[in-house]
């Protein structure tokens, strides 16, 4: 027999020798709805068995497990009692309460409205893994639906499962694809943006390009028909101007064009958002975007000659970057690879900018205008090609310093393609380790090992 609430307080009475009147006191509730709740006469809301569990002398929360067994498992589902012991559950971080009421109520589609928008607070509120709960239960529960609703509740899905772990990011944008069309339209520009992020942090050239393709699609219309509206016609707006969207398209797909090495095509892409001249709005943000945009064409041209083997640019391309702290760590990541590939020295830029090398190899964040996620990536991306650096050049301590700092990074963030480039790096030229690098490697090793078990 499932033990109740009601037969607990029962004993906590008799065990103190409480009366009802006087329990009644100790809770601020009077005499009359505790003989209720004894009786069974009244069932009681969340505020209530919080003041009867604190007058007990329980933890919080104590009895919320027997309040599911209790008031809502083979009840029918009461919104105004189930919704504030939901938000109680979140700020307690009961997710195992909250699964079982989810769990309990989701058979029946007409609490799905209610369930997301509890959802919707809860993730207001920041509360983000006990809205994650709620949200997949109405997913779960309009799977079959086809409602814009549903593709909201993936849509803030894949933005909660998006974090460190890029194995599990990349899983996340998967499953969002298929969603995308089905949000409203300027929902649909932020969605694509997001996307569009994680893919680069990827490395997904392929996916990147079909996505920016698509976002730019999506705001050149966007853009046409805000030019229609008048200004009294009061629409939802997405979080930047529809042309932002154009622009950052066309500079996603010119990143395509550079590692697919049609530098020509990165190029026209390059010139296209560097131009901003059609964009007809005078105000203070679109002024800001149309020169930020230009500021970027004018480095990616740098990036896109660099990687096309115009060695020749590069002084100019470090006296562009060396004003522009935001702008080092990816200018240097693109000279070392350039280096690489075509096989120059770059000693002296490696030297000029030894601090900040050093700064983000102990540093964990870097403050930037890029996401960082993106500024991790280029990290990891950055020390394998400084290893790869060093390694050729036979200077093997910096070398397997980088290679080691890319392979810690790689595993903290559960980059399989990272981690395994590492180990090929390493298998090429251990034999010049150090017996101290050795027992490194064989720990992060280790480290990998226990995270796939």
């Amino acid at each position: 027999m499932t033990p109740t609430i009601r037969a607990e307080l029962e004993q906590f009475l008799q065990q103190e020798g409480l009366t009802l009147s006087q329990f009644g006191q100790i809770t601020g509730m009077n005499r009359g709805i505790i003989s209720s709740i004894v009786t069974g006469n009244k069932s009681m809301s969340i505020n209530q068995l919080d003041r009867i569990t604190e007058a007990m002398g329980l933890p919080e929360g104590h009895f919320y497990d027997l309040f599911v067994e209790n008031y809502i498992i083979d009840h029918p589902p009461n919104m105004r009692r189930i919704e504030p012991f939901l938000y109680r559950c979140a700020e307690l971080d009961k997710l195992g309460v909250i699964r079982r009421v989810v769990g309990a109520i989701m058979d029946n589609l007409l609490y799905s409205p209610k369930l997301f928008e509890i959802a919707e607070g809860l993730l207001a509120q920041g509360r983000l893994e006990a809205a994650l709960i709620l949200y997949e239960g109405v997913a779960e529960a309009e799977k079959y639906q086809h409602s814009e609703r549903l593709a909201i509740c993936q849509y803030r899905l894949f933005t909660i499962r998006v974090g460190d772990d890029q194995e599990k990011s990349y899983d996340a944008a998967v499953q969002f694809e298929p969603y995308i069309e089905r949000l409203d339209e300027i929902d649909q520009l932020d969605a694509l943006r997001a996307l569009v992020n994680i893919y680069r942090s990827l490395r997904k050239w392929a996916k990147l390009d079909t996505f920016a393709t698509a976002l730019g699609n999506k705001a050149e219309i966007q853009y046409k028909i805000d030019l229609q509206r008048t200004k009294s016609e009061q629409t939802k707006k997405p979080f930047y101007p529809p042309f932002v969207y154009w622009a950052f398209s066309h500079l996603i797909r010119a990143e395509v064009c550079d590692a697919n090495k049609d530098y020509e095509t990165a190029l026209q892409h390059i010139q296209k958002y560097a131009d901003l001249s059609w964009v007809e709005e005078k105000d203070e943000t679109t002024l800001k975007w149309k020169n930020q945009f230009k500021e970027w064409a004018n480095a990616n041209t740098y990036v896109n000659r660099l990687l096309a083997g115009e060695i020749n640019v590069l002084l100019d391309y470090v006296a562009y970057f060396s004003l522009r702290k935001d702008e080092v760590l990816p200018a240097l990541d693109i000279i070392v690879e350039a280096a690489n590939r075509y096989h120059f020295d770059v000693d002296d830029i490696l030297k000029q900018f030894e601090v900040e090398i050093l700064s983000y190899l102990e540093e964990q964040k870097i403050e930037s205008f890029y996401t960082q996620r993106f500024v991790t990536e280029r990290y990891i991306h950055f020390s394998k090609e400084l290893a790869v650096y060093y390694l050729t050049k036979g200077r093997f301590s910096d070398g397997f310093t980088f290679l080691l700092s890319c392979l810690a990074k790689s595993t903290l963030n559960n980059n399989k393609s990272y981690i395994i480039k590492c180990v090929r790096l390493y298998e090429s030229y251990q034999e010049y380790a150090s017996t101290e690098t050795k027992v490194s490697y064989r720990n992060l090793i280790k480290e990998v090992g226990e995270d796939e078990a």
